[in-house]
């Protein structure tokens, strides 16, 4: 199998991704990725490079194939519906799968060893890019009237990334769907609300 890359690179890709999803970076080795995805270890380093470039490649996938929900959400007419909209999915998300619960990108960037912080750090960067569209978002928000003109939209963005950073960690450990949608909307109930979303309602 090994010569001539003689297997299909995006079965090879999700296979690798499901295992790092599963085991976290660190906890995968390369006995995993063989076993997971068929494929020898000098194939695999020919296809993908090394353990790290793989993750990275991983990780692209995972925020194009998962979490593309994020970018629908933006798109959404409210602020409260563009968090709703991302907590609900993120709630189903980490929990649809039972042999990998949780958040790829989350887990992986709670801990390591010094070996591992370039990916601790892509982790930390892919989050802050997601973030600061979000912020944008609340921004224009704040700016359109549906949002208060009080409201401090950097912690706003915060409030909505822990929230979702916990569901992770919560169904990791074993919290079900419907738990995390109630902790959505419990995040929800106390959503700040503009003059233009007040006076939608009453219209």
């Amino acid at each position: 199998m090994g010569r001539n890359r003689e297997f299909d690179v995006d079965q090879a890709l999700d296979a690798a991704l499901c295992v790092f999803w599963r085991k976290g970076y660190e906890g995968t080795s390369y006995t995993d990725l063989t076993q997971a995805t068929g494929v020898e270890r000098p194939a695999l380093y020919s296809a993908f490079g090394n353990k790290e470039a793989l993750f990275r490649q991983v990780l692209a996938r995972y925020y194009e194939d998962y979490l593309d929900f994020i970018p629908v959400a933006l798109e959404l007419p409210t602020s409260r519906e563009v968090a709703a909209h991302i907590l609900l999915r993120t709630a189903e998300l980490n929990t649809r799968y039972p042999d990998r619960k949780g958040c790829l990108g989350v887990h992986g960037a709670l801990a390591g060893s010094d070996d591992a912080e370039p990916i601790r750090l892509a982790l930390i960067n892919a989050r802050a890019d997601g973030e600061a569209s979000l912020r944008n978002r609340f921004e224009r928000a704040k700016q359109e009237g549906d949002l208060p003109e009080t409201t401090n939209c950097a912690v706003l963005t915060a409030f909505v990334l822990a929230v979702l950073h916990g569901m992770a960690v919560q169904a990791k450990a074993g919290f079900s769907r419907d738990m995390l949608e109630s902790v959505a909307e419990q995040a929800l109930s106390t959503w700040p609300t503009g003059s233009s979303t007040l006076s939608g309602k009453s219209s």
